[in-house]
């Protein structure tokens, strides 16, 4: 039996070592993996917005993905559940990106900007490879060739730049349009080279890859030339133009087909399905179109978009068009039967507030489009689409029970609102206001409702700012604050709910905190030297936390001499303050576009994110266990992330690495049974699949 001991565990050690092995070869990987620098969050979703509106679209060669070029972005989705990837550009980014294509390879994404620079990533890390300056006007269109040698690119310079992709050398520039060259296309055998242009010329032009010799013109639109494409055959050419019509065109000899004036505005963009049954155009009349295109005949008119369409792209496929434009949403269609599959986009414009419901299943957004959005926090899925309020909505709180959401909006609405959760049924609107409200927070027993708002004082035609609060249960107001001087920007009780913080504008500066029983005044905190607009207390309630358009963060402690220390380090306006639920940290969201996280203790900078967070990220939120952190940014995205120091999946130590020691601790406590922290996934027993987790976590916090 001895004997059969230490063969065991020589069998377990041989066992252990190859796990090591392997481990150490992961953690290889994770440790040169790009994206896990530590200015990126340790993301687990995101689900995107593109505010301000699509200019480009394109597919990847193998159809999975979406690549969109906006104001100030580029935005990689993931079509089979519409997650966005990331974010290519977009934090302090001054240019709208009005091109986007993908190397035949699948390998390089090319995107032309307002700048006239051509920017190449790569796309499986998102690494900026190469940059193309040929000139500091508008690229309006670009095209790779179909072996991927050459990259073309056109705009507001009326010429059309052709680039040795492999070099990134300019190896040929044409020349020959009166205006803006709008758009481009390769013929399938990559010989020639269409282009079209705007207004004063509105032709169409076919030119000879090899020496850049104009072949022919084909004719003009009238109003300019806004798309051009190839049938797959390579036998004709569709145009789309200001003149609201669809153009077929014969290659080889310039002939007109048939014009097609279906479309009651403006043609965007034109495209044919791979195996040619179909010609698709887009317009700004909202519409896209499919025609046959041997006779022009009108097969089906898609709707969907509220604004005018300005991109479409077909899958490789055939499977799937996806559409996009000024209404900020990007559509995905199944091609042949005309259905939408789904909206790759969610929010049309910024995310104001999100909040995580306390048993961390749900997370809620809203914002400027004055749509609330239940997100499972699992996997990301959207399990409610909430429509009710009239004004952007500024905030957002769950009821300590969960069953309720609370949200507040401002002007055009000026309501707070009770929501019944999942399902979204209004439960009641507060009333008692005629403010706009720009904050909500439950008390901590879910009794009482508080709002922060500016008020009208008629009396000087100045802002005041009060809180009011509301008994949940029946809507009634009980108090209302007017102790203010002016706008109320922020709301927040004390873990006991004894009190209530209120932090105010520009002309007041001062945090105050007053009691819940009597709505007496406690104490006044006052440093900022700008607007707060943002206050929480500490979980043990020692410390409140402020944040102001002072670019700063200060730490106030509720007793004794008031003592404060100022978190320096953002370079905008700190719009988001949060405690982390053991009070070790603070997350703070700002106009700087950056999320950064603070040590208590000392005021440290802990962490600073400035990837993925856009231009201003305007609330950020820690789930109620700590293990993740949410924010919403200015561009319509929600951004799920792990909190970097709560505990990793599979770190039994708890040291915040998962490593060596952690294997070593699964390996000497392996075959047991019952309530173990080696027990990883919590199923009774230390097994292979606890290995597997710490392997598949292995590197992580190191």
């Amino acid at each position: 039996m001895a004997m059969f001991r230490i063969e065991k565990k020589l069998e377990m050690g041989v066992h252990a070592l190859c796990v090591r092995i392997v481990s150490i070869s992961i953690a290889i990987l994770l440790l040169i993996a790009p994206g896990l620098a530590q200015n990126r969050p340790d993301i687990m979703w995101m689900r995107g917005g593109q505010a301000g509106g699509v200019f480009a679209l394109a597919f990847s060669p193998d159809g999975q993905y979406v690549a969109s070029g906006g104001v100030g972005d580029v935005k990689l989705w993931r079509v089979s559940d519409g997650m966005l990837i990331r974010t290519l550009v977009g934090r302090n980014f001054p240019y709208e990106m009005f091109s986007v294509s993908f190397s035949p390879d699948g390998q390089y994404l090319a995107c032309g900007s307002s700048g006239g620079t051509i920017w190449v990533w790569r796309v499986n890390d998102g690494a900026l490879v190469r940059t193309l300056v040929g000139s500091t006007v508008p690229v309006y269109s670009m095209a790779f060739s179909p072996d991927g040698e050459y990259l073309a690119s056109a705009g507001a310079d009326r010429t059309i730049s052709v680039w040795d992709f492999s070099e990134g050398t300019l190896i040929r520039t044409i020349t020959g349009h009166t205006d803006r060259v709008t758009t481009l296309a390769f013929s399938p055998d990559g010989q020639y080279l269409a282009s079209g242009s705007e207004y004063v010329d509105g032709t169409v032009r076919l030119w000879r890859v090899e020496d850049g010799s104009l072949v022919r013109i084909f004719g003009r639109h009238i109003g300019g030339c806004n798309a051009v494409a190839f049938s797959p055959d390579g036998q004709y050419l569709a145009s789309g133009g200001g003149d609201n019509a669809l153009k077929l065109w014969n290659v080889s000899d310039g002939t007109l087909v048939y014009t097609q004036t279906g479309h009651t505005d403006t043609v965007t963009s034109v495209a044919f399905s791979p195996d040619g049954q179909y010609l698709i155009s887009a317009s700004w009349d909202q519409t896209i179109k499919l025609w046959n295109p041997s006779d022009g005949t009108l097969l089906r008119t898609l709707r969907g978009h509220a604004g005018y369409i300005r991109a479409i792209s077909v899958s490789a496929d055939g499977q799937y068009l996806v559409s996009g434009g000024y209404d900020s949403m990007i559509l995905l269609w199944q091609l042949r039967e005309g259905e939408l599959v789904r909206p790759l986009t969610n929010h049309t414009s910024s995310v104001y507030a999100v909040a995580f419901s306390p048993d961390g299943q749900y997370l809620a957004s809203a914002g400027e489009d004055r749509v609330i959005r239940l997100w499972r926090v699992a996997d990301g899925t959207l399990v409610n689409t909430i429509i009710g309020h009239t004004g952007p909505v500024y905030s957002l709180a769950f009821s300590p029970d969960g069953q309720h959401l609370a949200s507040a909006s401002g002007s055009g609405d000026r309501s707070a609102k009770l929501w019944q959760i999942p399902d979204g049924t209004l439960v009641r609107a507060f009333t008692g206001n005629t403010d706009s409200i720009f904050c909500l927070a439950f008390s901590p027993d879910g009794y009482y409702l508080a709002a922060a708002s500016q008020h009208l004082n008629t009396d000087c035609l100045c802002m005041r700012g009060r809180a009011y609060i509301w008994r949940v249960e029946d809507g009634a107001l009980i108090r209302t604050i007017t102790g203010h001087t002016h706008t109320v920007r922020a709301v927040a009780f004390s873990p006991d709910g004894q009190y209530l913080a209120c932090g105010s504008g520009d002309l007041e500066r001062a945090v105050r905190v007053w009691r819940v029983s009597d709505g007496a005044l406690v104490r006044t905190f006052t440093g900022h030297t700008d607007a707060i607009l943002s206050v929480a207390f500490s979980p043990d309630g020692r410390y409140v936390a402020s944040g102001s358009e002072d670019y700063t963060i200060r730490l106030w402690r509720m007793s004794g001499s008031f003592w404060t220390r100022t978190l320096r380090g953002h370079q905008g306006t700190v719009a988001s303050v949060v405690f982390s639920p053991d009070g070790q940290y603070i997350a703070s969201g700002s106009s700087d576009g950056t999320v950064k996280l603070w040590q208590v203790s000392d005021g440290l900078l802990a962490v600073d994110y400035t990837q993925e967070t856009w231009r201003y990220v305007y609330s950020v939120q820690f789930s109620a266990d700590g293990r993740y952190l949410a924010y919403g940014r200015s561009d319509g995205t929600v951004v799920l992330a792990r909190n970097p120091f709560a505990r990793r999946d599979g770190d039994v130590n708890d040291d915040g690495c998962v490593d060596d020691a952690d294997l070593l601790a699964i390996l000497f406590a392996f075959g047991q049974t019952g309530t173990h922290p080696e027990d990883v996934n919590r199923d009774g027993a230390v097994d292979d699949a606890d290995l597997l987790s710490v392997l598949s976590h292995f590197g992580s916090g190191c």
